[in-house]
């Protein structure tokens, strides 16, 4: 029987008994995600999105079969069942002092860590930079060349395991304090402007045309986005909430330059 299999097997089973066999099929699925080998979210070859649901069992199943224990690191101590990765130079990461990296998540050679969290299962891309206080969830995937500006919250989803996690693209840049949460899928290219909210039930509104289009859960690829709010009706009166709004699309010339705050400043947007 394949790994994924015997997971799969133990986790729908009632009993979920782990066995020897679990455990080594489990140890052998973290090690993949730990070294870049599986994610949970893997694109296709045709573009698709898919979620490696059994990954997910196996994080799951992860925190059933380690054991609390004190963890040393450095001056500190922390008291968790998941150790913290250790870094040797090797692996082609700038790792700066206080960037926290659970094992079991995998950072790809040429990233950039600042003092940061990124959580088990997440994968994070080259070139890529997770900026200060900065966190990323379990599972998230953050492709190449992101840049994910200070105090960004990039959400976790280990459960439902068939929920997809949140999707950060290539060449995305997310502004300062955005918040990016429940599965949401920001594509290729995509700008947020500093404090954007999104999660599945937020309104992403396309304002660049004639009439307004609404979209959920997912970023179009190359849209430049920033802070909303819409007017809605409630028994005690009428209240803004907060939405996304979808203000035109980053230019060619733009694709083209080193920083990505300057298709913010094409449109005038804070970063």
């Amino acid at each position: 029987m394949s790994f994924e299999t015997i997971i799969k097997e133990c986790f729908t089973s009632e009993s979920q008994d782990l066995t020897n066999e679990v455990v080594e099929a489990v140890q052998h699925c973290i090690k993949e995600i730990d070294e870049g080998r599986l994610t949970v979210a893997e694109k296709k070859s045709e573009g698709e999105w898919i979620v490696n649901d059994y990954a997910k069992m196996a994080i799951l199943l992860h925190f059933r079969i380690q054991k609390m224990k004190v963890i040393e690191s450095g001056p500190f101590s922390y008291h968790d069942k998941i150790p913290l990765k250790k870094w040797t130079g090797e692996e082609g990461v700038r790792v700066v002092p206080q960037a926290l990296v659970r094992q079991g998540a995998f950072v790809e050679k040429g990233a950039i860590l600042m003092p940061s969290y990124v959580n088990i299962g997440a994968f994070v891309g080259s070139g890529t930079m997770v900026d200060t206080w900065a966190t990323v969830g379990s599972c998230a995937y953050i492709g190449r060349n992101v840049h994910l500006s200070g105090g960004v919250g990039i959400g976790g989803v280990l459960e439902p395991v068939q929920a997809s996690p949140v999707i950060i693209e290539d060449n995305v840049f997310v502004g300062s304090r955005c918040i990016v949460v429940e599965g949401v899928h920001v594509e290729e290219g995509a700008v947020l402007g500093a404090g954007v909210t999104i999660t599945q039930s937020t309104k992403i509104i396309d304002v660049t045309g004639s009439e307004a289009k609404v979209i959920k859960g997912r970023v179009p690829k190359n849209s430049v986005v920033i802070p909303g709010t819409q007017m809605k009706e409630f028994p005690a009166g009428t209240f803004g909430v907060p939405s996304a709004l979808i203000i035109g699309q980053r230019k060619e010339s733009t694709n083209k330059k080193t920083s990505l705050t300057d298709a913010l400043r094409d449109f005038d947007v804070a970063t």
